[in-house]
């Protein structure tokens, strides 16, 4: 992709090289949205954003290019730079948002205080970009396709933002530190011409078990259905998706779980049914474990938050 206009347009781009150890991420938004078919406000922001696009499709204008970022994308979006999102699936899209600054150097009150207004353009404000020796600053891309951990730990990150425990402000950093990191590693490790062989095939499972959590899925199955032997099935898919089969199918229906149980008053019964656990119980043991509270605390706590 070129990035030159890019550039180009950064008039408030700032950027420090700082060893890994002196990154002090502070996070000042993560959420989950939905938002309706249709094109946002032109804006600007102080500092920076990773949108992730749980279901569905966007777009973004920027620099005179537009970007589609489907399913699975994620849009890193830098301080001080004009664009324009769009939802262009119907009726909706999903998203995870999440605001933050690489040295804690904002103070952030409100949410607004993140949005540059043309008219009041603080340029002390902007914040910095820390990069890596060794790696190119993570702006210079702007979509990644994140690992199945990367996301599980961009959904903690925002779980771990909204509960808002003892020492959650240490925990979110820690979480986000972890991020960063896997999109720098993503630069030199994931591109297609590195996949193993039959990689094609587990990226495509991968996506069948996601849009069917519900499904009674195993290894023996699994190979089955990619007509690959067992252990090799195994191996393959723990390098694409940087965990086991069982494990990811567990990730994929704990996730899907917390939205249910955020978004609609399904009973913990059906909800349980609905990702893949037939016994009420043991489900609700599975979500606690993840969790550390039941199903029925966990959909109180996220309302009244």
């Amino acid at each position: 992709m070129d990035n030159s206009g890019l550039f180009s347009l950064e008039k408030y781009r700032k950027q420090r090289l700082a060893p890994i150890e002196q990154w002090s991420p502070n996070i000042h938004y993560a959420q989950y949205q939905k938002l309706p078919t249709g094109t946002l406000n032109k804006r600007m922001i102080y500092d920076f954003e990773l949108l992730y696009v749980r279901k569905g499709e966007a777009v973004t204008h920027v620099a005179e290019q537009r970007l589609v970022i489907p399913t699975g994308h994620l849009l890193f979006i830098p301080a001080g730079v004009y664009h324009r999102n769009e939802v262009t699936s119907t009726p909706s899209a999903q998203f995870i948002g999440i605001h933050f600054d690489f040295f804690h150097e904002l103070h952030i009150v409100r949410e607004e205080d993140l949005i540059v207004h043309p008219h009041k353009i603080t340029e002390s404000k902007f914040a910095t970009e820390a990069v890596a020796e060794g790696f190119a600053p993570l702006s210079t891309r702007w979509l990644y396709i994140p690992t199945p951990s990367c996301v599980q730990l961009i959904e903690q990150l925002v779980h771990e933002f909204t509960m808002r425990s003892p020492g959650y402000l240490l925990i979110c950093k820690a979480i986000l530190l972890q991020i960063l990191g896997l999109l720098l590693r993503s630069q030199k490790s994931y591109h297609h011409t590195n996949q193993p062989v039959h990689g094609d095939r587990i990226l495509e499972m991968m996506n069948t078990i996601e849009q069917h959590p519900e499904n009674q899925w195993n290894n023996r199955l699994l190979a089955e259905e990619l007509n690959m032997n067992e252990d090799h099935m195994i191996k393959v898919f723990k390098k694409m998706a940087g965990m086991p089969p069982g494990e990811y199918i567990q990730m994929l229906r704990h996730r899907e779980a917390r939205r249910l149980l955020q978004e609609t008053d399904a009973s913990i019964e059906e909800i349980g049914r609905q990702v893949g656990y037939a016994d009420i119980h043991y489900f609700s043991r599975i979500f606690r474990k993840s969790e550390g509270i039941p199903p029925r605390a966990y959909r109180k706590l996220s309302r009244i938050l």
